[in-house]
């Protein structure tokens, strides 16, 4: 029977995002029980650093989770924040695409998922609420909240079940949920080791994580320094599309499209402007809400041909040469280490970014599989570990196109050596709302080209100077052999009484033993 057109959208509904995602829950990462639980660890750890940078403490997160039954688990994170006020705490923990985060900045969440995400899927695995502490000041007072809160999915709003005040001791967040359907590992996607990438990339953090067999695992700080706050950039012409041209015009203050142009992006002067009419014959004069379609994609084909500055760069904060040094060794106690920072570039004609690149070689470097260390590759984006989908991500894929036999790694699978690399960028290019691999921008490939190949000529040098030394020390050794047979068998020759070379001997081996090995004199 041929149905009418009203029929069938008789059942046509709008979803929430919390909807969506509660059916699209892959989408935010959960997928699999291992990265379902990392990812967990992944949004709290990163919400606490940020919120800790931002009030300009240093960071100190204590994690514990216990296994209570067959894939399920009690989460409890514990940071020492400057605290969430009482009212913004269900709209953090139980609203998507809601935070403080959505503006052209460096940050390491951009999506307004993150905590919310976490509760959903607690909620969807366990039906438990969500258990949140908050420890904050208000008018130099410092106050405490106590909540249990579950998710309003069909509204996207939180509901509060139980509320009441507490006495804190200091600042910070407390956050107890409950999981199924996640499971805890040590693999290289688990939870314990992306705390350990964390802290490479964030050796100004603390982290004590107390895990489901009751071992305690301390990873303290190696520097002291809080990360500069990066400031928002506006967008530069050259990255700017049609669309954004129109949504920056529609949600305007500003009454001429010029003073819209020059408040709006970067590198925009006045004398750009005059340029872009002279090349458009737009009147600029107009209201910025009068702008059609046609005209904001001239405007944007205009820009290609025109001439810009870079755009600004200083607010983009990168780790440091210094501080990935300083967060390998803490970690991995290589016997060599090198770290780079390269200067800024931009990808797709108008978005600023910056890699970073570190390699570590022996000690603990490489993941260990069985009693062989095998090459590791950490990937960073804003000091975010990303744990997950390595095969697709151009990071991976400009480490791995260098010929590392060229730097003395005969064997590049299978070696004890780790391979740091971190994108800083207003706009992370991710491959999909998990963030967990970068798009292969052609910029972007060359730089990290460019960025490993300068730490593995540094690292080259040291294999070769490892590999001399060695030699230096077999020559050593066959001096320090065959000369006292020598010198005893010629006093006997000559009926002399044998002479004292040993100070001779150690100038001719120039104290290979002793130098190139460690070795004390006595040995």
């Amino acid at each position: 029977m041929e149905r009418q057109a009203g029929e069938l959208f008789e059942e046509f509904q709008e979803l929430t995002a919390s909807e969506f995602f509660r059916k699209n829950r892959q989408m935010l990462g959960f997928s699999g029980k291992i990265r379902s639980l990392t990812m967990v660890f992944h949004e709290l750890i990163t919400n606490s650093l940020d919120a800790a940078e931002e009030a300009g403490i240093l960071p100190h997160i204590k994690i514990n989770l216990k296994r209570v039954g067959k894939d399920h688990y009690i989460l409890e994170h514990m940071d020492n924040g400057p605290g969430i006020p009482e009212d913004y705490i269900p709209k953090v923990f139980c609203t998507m695409f809601a935070g403080s985060k959505f503006r052209n900045i460096q940050s390491r969440g951009q999506q307004g998922l993150g905590c919310s995400g976490c509760v959903l899927l607690s909620q969807m695995t366990t039906g438990k609420p969500a258990t949140i502490i908050s420890a904050y000041k208000e008018d130099g007072e410092l106050k405490g909240v106590k909540m249990s809160l579950k998710m309003d999915v069909k509204k996207n709003k939180g509901l509060i079940l139980e509320k009441e005040e507490v006495n804190p001791n200091g600042t910070g967040v407390y956050v107890k949920l409950h999981f199924k359907e996640v499971s805890y590992s040590l693999s290289e996607q688990g939870a314990y080791e992306y705390i350990r990438r964390t802290m490479i990339g964030n050796p100004h953090a603390q982290i004590t994580f107390t895990d489901p067999a009751g071992r305690k695992y301390v990873f303290k700080r190696a520097s002291n320094v809080i990360p500069p706050l990066p400031k928002e950039i506006l967008p530069h012409p050259k990255g700017v599309t049609a669309d954004d041209l129109i949504f920056m015009a529609k949600h305007t203050d500003k009454r001429r499209f010029r003073s819209l142009l020059t408040s709006s992006l970067s590198r925009m002067s006045t004398k750009k402007v005059k340029e872009l009419e002279k090349l458009t014959n737009i009147d600029f004069n107009k209201r910025p809400r009068d702008m059609t379609w046609e005209e904001a994609e001239e405007i944007v084909e205009a820009f290609k041909k025109m001439d810009f500055m870079a755009p600004p760069t200083k607010g983009l904060i990168p780790i440091g040469k210094d501080q990935i040094e300083k967060g390998m060794k803490e970690i991995l106690s290589p016997e060599f280490v090198a770290a780079t920072t390269r200067r800024p570039l931009t990808y797709r004609g108008g978005v600023p970014f910056i890699i970073e690149a570190a390699v570590a070689y022996g000690g603990k470097a490489g993941r260990l599989v069985g009693e062989q260390r095998k090459t590791e590759i950490m990937r960073f984006a804003n000091r975010v570990p990303l744990t997950f989908d390595q095969g697709s991500c151009a990071l991976t894929e400009g480490v791995r196109s260098l010929d590392w036999k060229r730097y003395g790694i005969r064997d590049f699978e299978n070696a004890p050596l780790t391979i740091f690399v971190n994108i800083v960028s207003t706009n992370v290019p991710y491959l999909s709302t998990g963030k967990q691999s970068i798009a292969p921008e052609p910029e972007i490939l060359q730089e990290v080209r460019q960025a490993t190949m300068q730490v593995a000529r540094k690292l080259q040098k040291h294999i070769r100077a490892k590999k001399a030394a060695k030699e230096e020390a077999k020559r050593a050794k066959v001096f320090e052999t065959y000369i006292p047979i020598i010198m005893r068998e010629a006093a006997l020759l000559a009926e002399k009484e044998e002479p004292d070379y040993k100070p001779l001997l150690r100038k001719v081996t120039r104290r290979a033993k002793t130098e190139l090995l460690g070795e004390s004199d006595d040995e």
